[in-house]
């Protein structure tokens, strides 16, 4: 691939926790257990499918996002003292694909619309190509502009995980900056993956929602680039830069 022209910022987009929130599907989860137990199994699932992406890379196996998914649904589910039907598994595997945005983000694309000129924008996701598709697709904020994206890069065909080096060179080729990786940016609310673009030599830029700043304390050098409260606001940072 060649580079791509380098009057323009290559931004690529963490999906989930980053423009979809992964706490909205505590919603489906009150049809289901009530809302008391709603918000903290919903955390519960997402941390174990976060957990279980880790774990299975340090293992060198490998299964799809959608079947850790599954099964850190399960795990959540057990934790909690609760049963799970294969129906209700099934609704809930499918309320995943249609994940609400975060506030900002409606804002975000119509910034990323009105600078489209400037920047060659990417989803970068764990999911697989069905599971990004369905989740842009269905969603009423990103699905009128899906075609402003240069394309949805998955890690599926290399069968590991963010923060696999392997993952962000694979964006890096797929974006045709191979050799230029300082000139691309990944933008995600997910500490593993801002550590894991700058340990591979990318720009990071860190969505700091919860105001506090930037405390991972894992690997030190490997700190963000910028840190923005929004998405939106890294966007323009990034313009800016």
């Amino acid at each position: 691939m060649t580079m791509t022209s380098t009057a323009k910022k290559v931004i690529a987009f963490d999906l989930y926790g980053t423009l979809l929130s992964t706490e909205s599907i505590a919603d489906e989860l009150a049809k289901i257990y009530g809302e008391d137990e709603s918000s903290s199994l919903a955390a519960a699932w997402r941390r174990y499918q976060l957990e279980y992406t880790w774990r299975i890379n340090s293992m060198g196996r490998y299964k799809t996002f959608g079947e850790i998914t599954r099964a850190a649904l399960d795990h959540a589910a057990a934790e909690h003292g609760l049963t799970i039907t294969s129906h209700d598994a099934e609704s809930l595997m499918t309320a995943y694909d249609a994940l609400h945005v975060f506030p900002e983000i409606p804002a975000t694309m119509e910034l990323l619309q009105e600078s489209s000129a400037g920047i060659d924008a990417y989803i970068f996701s764990n999911g697989t190509d069905d599971m990004v598709g369905n989740s842009v697709r269905t969603s009423p904020e990103l699905a009128p502009h899906a075609a402003m994206f240069r394309s949805f890069v998955t890690v599926d065909s290399l069968q590991c995980f963010k923060p696999d080096p392997r993952t962000y060179a694979h964006l890096v080729d797929q974006a045709g900056m191979k050799g230029h990786e300082k000139d691309v940016w990944v933008v995600s609310a997910n500490p593993f993956d801002v550590v894991g673009a700058r340990a591979a030599g990318l720009k990071a830029a860190f969505i700091d929602r919860s105001g506090k700043g930037w405390i991972d304390r894992l690997d030190g050098p490997d700190t963000p680039s910028l840190v923005a409260r929004g998405v939106d606001e890294a966007v323009r940072l990034i313009l800016d830069s």
